[in-house]
């Protein structure tokens, strides 16, 4: 997990290497303090002698000064280093997961995605900040101190020696007790984020069925749950303080009786015993070295609640795409024919139930298929086989006459244009919505592809034309004009095969009518797939399938199924003549 976090560090290793090094020299300046201080007391202030007292007054001024100034240098280095490389790791993240596939995605909820992009990198930057100040500092300043408090007086110093387990020992029982109690935590978090994002998307259905006492409780149920657990987890750290506290008051305690004890003994003369200055730097260097173990717990216990974050982030890092380009990767789709060899798919490849079962099915290029069925009968699944969103689990989909796997993803993808049943619009002008499907279309290419979808009309309409701003999901225009936009955008891709996941059911039969006519005629090698739930959307499509229950009912034109469908007949006779009947009652 650590080595693969720390490939996101790269361009600031250089920060990640100064900082230690300005750490490291302060933490030497700071343990050179209390031996000045000793000499102070010991040669100046009990000899009288006030030369003395100023040279060393300057000593400990200039240290002081230097100590800062290391100080700052590290906080600034550690500051940027450690935003850096929470910078790259987003980003790392981000751009691994527009490597999913479909199925890669459906492992990770939206939400849990969110919050591992923030609040679990924020909790990794903050413990390689505190890792590059704190695991050099503490360590080091450990060291230093004990060296120079054994030299002083090794008996007396043997009194640390006697509070390293306790500590360890306090210190190994919260990192094992607290760390699956953070990893809930976090996995809460996500909920919590999910409750947050069903409100805000479902505000209108929310307030439209009175609903807030009940999403207020929900919010309130996940908030109680992220709080218990945080608290649970916060009141095993705890224990960390008095721990520390003990041993640091316990040290401070013997450190000044066997002091006292042995300057009395020695009569204050450092040739026979301790002196005054001595035992004032013994107590200083207790308590650098017991500050040190009280940074090493403080960090272990950041570390703690990284070592889950990291975790979550690893996960993401780790998932790789099951939809891959092959070596030697077809690059170029001869023409938009599609053959389904007898396909089976499942989301779940542990699935008992088949979405789509023995699809056997030829479209030969340029032609126009309608797809109408009841709702759940996998229409939907079957055209997202072909830009290859998934793969089957059994036979093959070819386009242009060769296996979508065979294909570069880029290639495929880029001949296959589809407007989903959710249409989604980005934050930004009509040009740049549009812009999505050819970046460098031009203004004409533009207003051509809105004839084609019968958008140019609306578009027109408003104040600032193609410069129109669309809020975030395109809150700003209806319904149906959210569909000819997204239409419009498809087409400016040229493609060669266009697929409508019932893309028209929010505009009027006369529009629909207008952009079949116009695939017809302006479009008409564009093979085009065309799922409805009106028939009139389809009846003049040269072929039109009927699906149920992830299987082909019957396929073929309209006058053919006519004569041979039931299922057909009912459909349109439902929708036509008993529509007249209707409309005449």
């Amino acid at each position: 997990m650590i080595k693969k976090l720390a490939g996101s560090i790269r361009q600031y290793k250089k920060e990640g290497i100064m900082t230690p090094l300005f750490v490291a020299l302060e933490s030497v300046i700071e343990v050179l303090i209390p031996f000045f201080m000793a000499k102070l007391i010991d040669n100046g202030i009990e000899m009288g002698d006030m030369s003395y007292i100023i040279k060393m007054a300057l000593w400990l001024l200039v240290l002081t000064v230097c100590a800062g100034t290391f100080g700052i240098l590290a906080g600034k280095t550690a500051t940027a280093g450690s935003a850096g490389f929470a910078k790259n790791l987003r980003s790392d993240m981000y751009n691994h997961i527009q490597t999913y596939s479909f199925s890669n995605i459906d492992k990770f909820s939206t939400t849990s995605l969110v919050t591992r992009l923030t609040s679990d990198v924020n909790n990794v930057q903050m413990a390689y900040q505190m890792l590059t100040r704190m695991a050099i500092r503490s360590p080091s300043m450990l060291i230093f101190s004990s060296v120079m408090a054994f030299s002083i007086d090794a008996k007396i110093s043997m009194i640390f020696l006697i509070f390293v387990p306790l500590l360890c020992g306090g210190l190994m029982f919260i990192t094992l007790k607290a760390h699956p109690k953070f990893k809930k935590v976090f996995r809460t978090y996500d909920d919590l984020n999910l409750v947050v994002q069903e409100n805000v998307r479902g505000i209108r259905v929310v307030k439209t069925f009175n609903r807030e006492e009940n999403e207020e409780k929900k919010f309130k149920g996940i908030s109680q749950t992220i709080y218990e657990l945080f608290t649970s987890a916060e009141k095993i750290v705890a224990f960390n303080s008095p721990i520390m506290q003990f041993s640091m008051y316990s040290c401070t305690i013997l450190i000044c009786w066997l002091g006292a004890n042995a300057i009395v003994a020695s009569g204050n003369n450092a040739a026979l015993g301790l002196t005054t200055g001595q035992l004032m730097s013994l107590l200083s260097y207790s308590g650098q070295i017991l500050m040190s173990f009280m940074m090493v717990s403080m960090l272990f216990v950041m570390m703690t609640m990284a070592r889950a974050s990291g975790e979550r982030i690893c996960e993401v890092l780790d998932e790789q795409s099951d939809i891959t380009s092959p070596e030697n990767a077809v690059t170029e789709v001869k023409d938009g024919s599609i053959r389904f060899d007898y396909v089976d798919f499942s989301y779940s490849r542990n699935a008992d139930k088949l979405c789509l079962d023995d699809i056997d099915l030829e479209i030969r290029s340029g032609e126009t298929v309608g797809i109408i069925g009841a709702t759940g009968s996998s229409k939907s699944t079957l055209v997202q086989l072909i830009p290859r969103l998934y793969d089957p689990v059994k036979g093959s989909v070819m386009v242009g006459g060769r296996d979508t796997r065979e294909y570069d993803i880029k290639v495929l993808r880029d001949a296959v244009a589809m407007v989903l049943q959710k249409n989604v619009l980005f934050s930004g002008t009509i040009k740049e919505n549009l812009r999505w499907g050819k970046a460098d279309a031009t203004d004409e290419e533009i207003r051509h592809v809105c004839d084609l979808a019968c958008a140019s009309e609306f578009i027109e309409s408003f104040p600032e034309g193609y410069d129109t701003y669309i809020e975030q999901g395109g809150s700003n225009v209806s319904g149906g004009q959210k569909q000819r936009l997204c239409i419009a955008r498809a087409l400016l891709k040229k493609p060669k095969i266009l697929i409508l996941d019932d893309s028209t059911s929010a505009v009027d039969t006369k529009t629909d009518a207008m952009i079949r006519k116009a695939f017809r005629e302006e479009i008409p090698d564009t093979t085009k797939l065309i799922i409805a739930q009106r028939i009139s959307s389809v009846m003049d499509a040269d072929k039109i399938i009927i699906m149920d229950d992830g299987k082909i009912m019957a396929f073929g034109s309209h006058e053919e199924l006519m004569a041979t469908s039931d299922v057909y007949r009912e459909i349109y006779e439902s929708q036509t003549n008993g529509g007249a009947a209707d409309e005449q009652n």
